[in-house]
């Protein structure tokens, strides 16, 4: 799992982290290959390998000039306990690798684990989080969790909603994370969405009708991803120019962070589509945690991660299976909710489309992870299926 290409980019990335949190401008060259990659909740050099197999890869470590590269959100938090360190420094070397790149070459996305730096971890020090972690590793044990333990945690940590936040969720938080995400944030390169192309947005977790209702995007322009991206990316600027960099961070509409007396984080970076009976008082709440499938705005494709495939069986109520690393789509004519493994192919403009690419990345065989090829709609082609690289 390693080349020249790899190395030199892990060389810049360390060297990268080293730096104060920064952003490279954008240089307005044109790019000719455009790819989405799914939730990168894996070690950066599980990540740039994926990168290298397809070709994307320059000899300097840097993406090649050609790619724009979309990552679709989640750069935190994965592993078991004993990685956490580890966890944490291959994280601040991956956002720094990302912003190494010119802004118009790598777009990072936000997912709910890159907000949680700026919204429930915000009152957090190294040391406090230290401190509330070992607390809560004793106390956290899954669905037998003491409640009367979590209340008192909860007395003591009331800006987080759990006692599983601090153990295991958001759990290799660092403060340099927080400054890295603050800084990306007021530099206008974490989006909350990407229009690819005029019917296809690449967001993380996804947008109904409801949420650009509450924008005040008219029905007529839901289905025109760049007219939902700047509705999307106006609402996180605005956040973002009202945020004084103390308190948690939220968007009106679209992302309210977790809290013992709020619950869990709710918004459009947190919600997943799901159709189980039992969690529709989730799906009424606005912002959510899931909503209804048949909600999506019709004619447009999401991009989105956040799901893996095991977890969509689950929610839409389908046989049980686990297939990671492929590509999967959702496709609802408002009333019919199809759920499928691969890209969606040649789409209906009449019918609502979600493009699924999480497809865990550190769990996946490197040869089964697809990456999206957003010119095409289709997996991209590794470097073996194209001919070898010169």
């Amino acid at each position: 799992m390693s080349s020249p290409r790899i190395e030199a980019a892990l060389r810049l990335a360390e060297a990268a982290a080293l730096r104060d949190p920064f952003s490279t401008p954008p240089d307005g060259r044109p790019r000719t290959r455009h790819v989405a990659i799914g939730d990168p909740q894996a070690d950066i050099t599980r990540f740039l390998a994926l990168l290298d197999r397809h070709g994307l890869l320059a000899p300097d470590g840097l993406l090649a000039s050609e790619v724009r590269l979309v990552s679709v959100g989640d750069h935190f938090d994965w592993g078991k306990a004993p990685e956490r360190e580890a966890v944490a420094t291959s994280a601040v070397r991956l956002l720094a690798w990302m912003a190494s790149h010119p802004a118009d070459q790598l777009l990072p996305l936000l997912g709910n684990h890159d907000l949680s730096r700026v919204s429930e971890l915000a009152g957090f020090t190294d040391a406090r989080f230290a401190s509330a972690q070992r607390e809560a590793d004793r106390i956290y044990r899954g669905d037998t969790t003491d409640a009367a333990e979590e209340r008192d945690f909860l007395a003591r940590h009331p800006d987080v909603p759990n006692v599983e936040l601090i153990a295991r969720d958001f759990g290799t938080f660092r403060e340099v994370q927080r400054a890295w995400v603050a800084q990306l944030l007021r530099a206008g390169r974490f989006r909350a969405a990407h229009a690819a192309s005029e019917r296809w947005l690449v967001l993380h977790a996804g947008v109904t009708r409801e949420d650009l209702r509450a924008l005040g995007l008219p029905e007529e322009r839901q289905d025109h991803a760049p007219s939902v991206a700047a509705a999307l990316n106006g609402a996180l600027d605005a956040a973002v120019r009202d945020w004084d960099g103390h308190g948690p961070f939220t968007v009106p509409h679209l992302h309210h962070p977790g809290t013992a007396d709020y619950g869990e984080g709710r918004g459009i970076f947190y919600q997943r589509p799901s159709l189980l009976p039992e969690e529709a008082p989730l799906r009424a709440l606005t912002p959510r945690r899931r909503f209804d499938p048949r909600r999506l705005p019709p004619g447009l494709v999401q991009v989105v991660g956040h799901t893996r495939d095991k977890r969509c069986r689950e929610l839409l109520a389908l046989p049980p299976g686990a297939h990671d690393g492929v590509l999967r789509h959702l496709v609802t004519d408002g009333t019919t909710v199809d759920y499928q493994l691969g890209p969606p192919g040649d789409t209906d403009p009449t019918r609502a489309v979600l493009v699924f690419t999480d497809g865990g990345m550190r769990e996946s065989p490197l040869e089964s992870f697809e990456l999206l090829d957003l010119d095409t709609g289709r997996a991209a082609r590794p470097v073996a299926e194209r001919g070898a690289r010169t």
